[in-house]
């Protein structure tokens, strides 16, 4: 079971807030902090960490996995993030549905440095599930993996978003952070005539599709319109 029987409300912690926020050490169920912030147990930003997590639970929220990426993980973000858990023991460790690494011909290993989306194939899901099974052995513990605003899609689909989350789970044992944000979003750049009730949908499908504690935790954000496109910029 990935949930807890009683919900937390908490926060996400970025360096801006850091000196207010141990000011006024506020009553929250936990701290989100973004994992590849804290790499380096030897500067100040370990010693936030470490001052936060003796008064708070934390969760490590990641953008550097990679775990759509065909051509595996890398071995030293890994090996880095499996120290910081075991030097914070956090309340959840999670990442991105995205990919970021591919080979290319005479530069090596190459990463996007984003969350690029995927698609919904069964080859997709393969390299999902290889690549989840792989971080929970060496973490020892389930991750939760996030849904993506995605500002495109692929002709190419062997399942929808929601059933393909259900099966990610099935298969690896992974829970989902649901970012309900990027449902939105990706709801308004797909052009649903209302984007509510799409959101709606897509949750009820998930619903039907997956055990109730799939989801460990929930993501609530913003966005902006730009041009022609819906932006999560968490605003």
């Amino acid at each position: 079971m990935l949930i807890e029987s009683t919900a937390r409300a908490g926060i996400g912690l970025r360096q801006p807030h850091y000196r207010e926020f141990r000011a006024r050490r506020p009553a929250v169920g936990f701290v989100e902090v973004h994992s590849e912030n804290f790499f380096n147990p030897h500067d100040a930003a370990a010693q936030v960490l470490a001052a936060v997590r003796a008064e708070h639970a934390v969760s490590l929220h990641g953008v550097g996995l990679a775990l759509g990426s065909a051509c595996g993980l890398d071995d030293e973000h890994l090996d880095r993030l499996t120290a910081l858990v075991a030097r914070t023991d956090p309340l959840r460790v999670s990442d991105h549905a995205c990919f970021a690494r591919a080979p290319w011909v005479g530069r090596g290993m190459v990463h996007a440095n984003d969350l690029l989306p995927v698609a919904f194939t069964r080859g997709s899901l393969a390299v999902f599930v290889a690549n989840v099974q792989h971080v929970q052995e060496r973490l020892r513990r389930p991750i939760l993996v996030e849904n993506l605003s995605a500002y495109l899609d692929f002709a190419e689909r062997d399942f929808s978003e929601p059933e393909f989350f259900a099966e990610l789970a099935r298969r690896s044992g992974c829970g989902l952070l649901l970012d309900v944000n990027n449902l939105m979003v990706n709801a308004l750049n797909a052009g649903a005539d209302d984007a509510q009730a799409a959101v709606c949908a897509w949750l009820d499908e998930l619903a039907r599709r997956a055990p109730p504690d799939l989801v460990g935790e929930i993501h609530l954000a913003g966005h902006s319109r730009q041009h022609e496109l819906v932006i999560d910029d968490h605003s």
